[in-house]
């Protein structure tokens, strides 16, 4: 279909009416634990679990969004551990999740329907009448594409005539709810109330969502359902279904409300959409316009509805989750993870810490960490990282990857002042407008830091086949992590000052960057395994 503007008359009614149900048509990419591609309805993905890898989404956010909307099912279903006892058998076990599917398959028709007239699911039929004026292609409905929101800025784009198949427009709207950034909305507040265009960030935004994945898709969801300690709640299908609580309204400020349940926490409607369908050029029903307004407010308590949080401190002294930065990678905050499953004592890492060891080659476990770096409404880029876990080894772990982050931190100084040594020689009579920039050009820590990220993730999972029978299995890995790190810093400082043209000059800055270089990481207070030694700390 052309990529062209909508016309005018493109706001008129979709017809006839259309019926799309993600319970039994292929919606969710999935890698099968032989590798293999393939595409599975939520009955399905949740009878194969086990005969499933992962799934296998475009955005790791999107990947998220599902995992919570099958955790959402599951709890609804009543397919959950009733203790901590109960979670370490299902683990052990295996145990079975077809029951969910079971009961979605018994669930009423209509509560599935994507393109339900009155209760679409996971949707608002209230923005119906709004939809003429406010409408917009779909660009909107994907919150890589959407752009800020901000309805004051130029967003051709999101006029554009670019349907979305049905399955790729209910995963969006899957995360959409979860990870929406606040703003504006681009519609109306004058039948529904003004307080509609204000756009709330998404339950997940602003911080780092961790999951713990397994070697399958059922042992993942088995690892991240919890005992509910109360009603699990009810599924949240769609904005008008009569599930027996009243939705906020938009005349007034939200008053965030506690969730009901897990099932309800995890399938939230954090915005209030509405899509419409339409016929695709082969007959398939695709989405070609859409219409975002706010959604539901959550006053949510850490204890119980973050057990996955990595809480951190902010340099205002604010207690917070982990947040995405746009500064410092994840996977230099990894000791925060390893952190958590070794001190806390409840939630998810308590019951990780408490897993049997098992057997086999490499970890059983991976510390999933997903989060949208956004600058104010603007999503920027997902950022995310694995982290291997294995039972009993939380403490060589944690011990490992601090290490493994001090070092990096030293060497990236190192590089910087090694920088700024060679730009004051180079160029002495620098005016200051001019530093920074000749300084960059001299400064190897850009080039540094991604390459630093790989020999990490080598570094710990050599940690994790030593095992927990050994000793010691942090130093050797430490020690072979700074000795790569350390050959790598040289070669990229010296290649940043291979840039400055020959000259007696810059020939005397050369030498004193690198002179600087190696006297930093020989000295005393640089991190031991720098000067080939053991530390415990």
């Amino acid at each position: 279909m052309p990529d062209d503007p909508l016309p005018p008359d493109a706001l008129a009614p979709a017809h006839p009416p259309f019926a799309w149900d993600p319970r039994h048509s292929p919606c969710i990419p999935t890698v099968t634990v032989d590798g293999h591609s393939a595409h599975h309805s939520l009955c399905a993905l949740l009878r194969q679990a086990d005969e499933l890898s992962a799934v296998d989404c475009t955005s790791p956010g999107e990947g998220v969004a599902v995992i919570e909307y099958l955790l959402a099912i599951c709890f609804a279903a009543g397919v959950c551990p009733a203790s901590d006892e109960e979670w370490r058998e299902w683990i052990d076990t295996g145990r079975d999740l077809s029951s969910a599917a079971d009961w979605l398959d018994g669930s009423p028709d209509d509560s599935w329907n994507l393109f339900h007239p009155s209760a679409p699911l996971a949707q608002s039929s209230e923005l119906a009448e709004d939809f003429a004026e406010s409408g917009t292609g779909t660009a909107q409905l994907v919150i890589e594409h959407a752009g800020d929101y901000n309805q004051h800025f130029d967003h051709h784009h999101l006029e554009r005539r670019t349907p979305l198949p049905a399955a790729e427009a209910f995963r969006a709207v899957l995360t959409q709810h979860a990870y929406g950034p606040y703003g504006r909305a681009r519609m109306s507040g004058k039948r529904l109330g003004a307080k509609v265009t204000n756009l709330a960030a998404g339950r997940l935004t602003g911080r780092i969502r961790v999951v713990a994945l397994g070697r399958t898709l059922g042992e993942t969801v088995r690892l991240n359902l919890y005992p509910p300690h109360g009603p699990t709640g009810s599924l949240n299908t769609s904005w008008t279904a009569p599930d027996g609580f009243r939705r906020r309204e938009f005349r007034g400020e939200a008053a965030p409300r506690a969730p009901h349940g897990p099932a309800d926490l995890h399938s939230t409607l954090g915005r209030s959409i509405l899509l419409r369908p339409a016929a695709g050029p082969h007959g398939q029903t695709v989405v070609d316009r859409v219409l975002i307004g706010a959604g539901e407010v959550l006053a949510l308590d850490p204890e119980t509805h973050l057990q996955d949080a990595v809480f951190g401190t902010t340099t205002s002294g604010v207690r917070k989750p982990l947040w995405p930065s746009p500064t410092r990678a994840l996977w230099q905050q990894a000791h925060a993870l390893y952190s958590s499953v070794r001190d806390d004592r409840t939630g998810l890492y308590a019951r990780l810490r408490s897993l049997r060891p098992r057997g086999g080659v490499g970890a059983p476990y991976q510390l999933w960490a997903v989060g949208l770096l956004a600058n104010k409404t603007l999503p920027v880029i997902w950022t995310q990282g694995s982290y291997p876990y294995a039972p009993h080894m939380e403490r060589h772990l944690h011990t490992a990857s601090y290490r493994g982050s001090v070092l990096a931190e030293y060497l990236a100084w190192s590089l910087k002042k090694a920088a700024l040594v060679a730009a004051e020689t180079a160029f002495p009579a620098m005016r200051a407008a001019d530093e920074a920039g000749q300084v960059a050009r001299l400064d190897a820590r850009h080039m540094f830091w991604p390459a630093a990220e790989d020999p990490f993730h080598e570094m710990l999972d050599d940690v994790i086949d030593r095992g927990p029978e050994d000793d010691d299995p942090v130093s050797e890995p430490c020690l072979a992590y700074a000795a790569v790190l350390l050959e790598t810093a040289r070669a990229q400082l010296l290649q940043r000052l291979d840039g400055l043209p020959l000259s007696d000059r810059n020939n005397l800055a050369r030498a004193r960057a690198v002179r600087l270089f190696e006297n930093l990481v020989t000295a005393g207070k640089a991190p031991a395994e720098l000067r080939g030694e053991t530390t415990h700390d």
